[in-house]
């Protein structure tokens, strides 16, 4: 028996599955959730982010922070850490506490923040970029909206409205991207090592039970 779709999905859960669809199971669908120091970290940063509400630059620009975004036709609900206003154009902008990391997982998040912004927006133009600022390299790293982005990430909502729906937890990541399980917070949890162990183990032993 199959459980409830969703009626939204959190922003933020796109993140999850983009870097591990067996934590986006854990955190989403179970409501497991685990603090490391990465997490306390990051949200430190976001409790020090100034105070949600429209604020205006020198120059007369718009800076909304904290902002509520929804789209009903992807089913998406969050909020985008800051929006600013460039060329007359909203581009959103998210913190993260860490270095820039070689995956799409924030992109992802981003992107959906922009699809969501485009929703409310009808008539205007398609946003053509974001921003991600680390904290940890100081660094902020513009990600255009690219067709392919766009794409994998409307495809990743197809992907986590089905996971959020069935009763099987994915299984843990294998070979080079197994090396995101060393920081992630629900380690303790998954037990990916162990459980990996375990299944290669009863698959062998099937093998052996089974005749010629």
């Amino acid at each position: 028996m199959k459980r409830s779709a969703p009626e939204f999905l959190p922003l933020s859960a796109l993140n999850a599955l983009e870097y591990c669809p067996r934590r986006f199971y854990y955190e989403f669908v179970q409501g497991d959730m685990l603090e490391n120091e990465f997490v306390l970290a990051g949200t430190l940063i976001h409790e020090h982010i100034d105070e949600p509400g429209l604020h205006h630059t020198q120059a007369g620009d718009i800076r909304i922070n904290r902002l509520y975004l929804q789209s009903e036709h992807l089913h998406l609900s969050g909020f985008a850490d800051l929006v600013e206003e460039e060329d007359g154009r909203m581009i959103p902008v998210e913190y993260k506490h860490g270095k820039e990391g070689k995956w799409l997982n924030d992109h992802m998040q981003l992107c959906a923040q922009a699809l969501c912004l485009e929703e409310r927006l009808p008539g205007h133009p398609s946003l053509p970029y974001g921003s991600i600022f680390y904290f940890g390299s100081r660094k902020r790293v513009q990600v255009p909206f690219t067709p392919e982005l766009r794409a994998r990430t409307r495809a990743r909502i197809d992907v986590a409205m089905d996971l959020a729906t069935s009763d099987a937890v994915p299984p843990p990541l294998e070979g080079k991207i197994a090396a995101r399980c060393r920081d992630c917070s629900l380690r303790a949890l998954c037990l990916p090592e162990e459980v990996l162990h375990l299944n290669k183990s009863g698959r062998k032993k099937y093998a052996h039970a089974v005749p010629d």
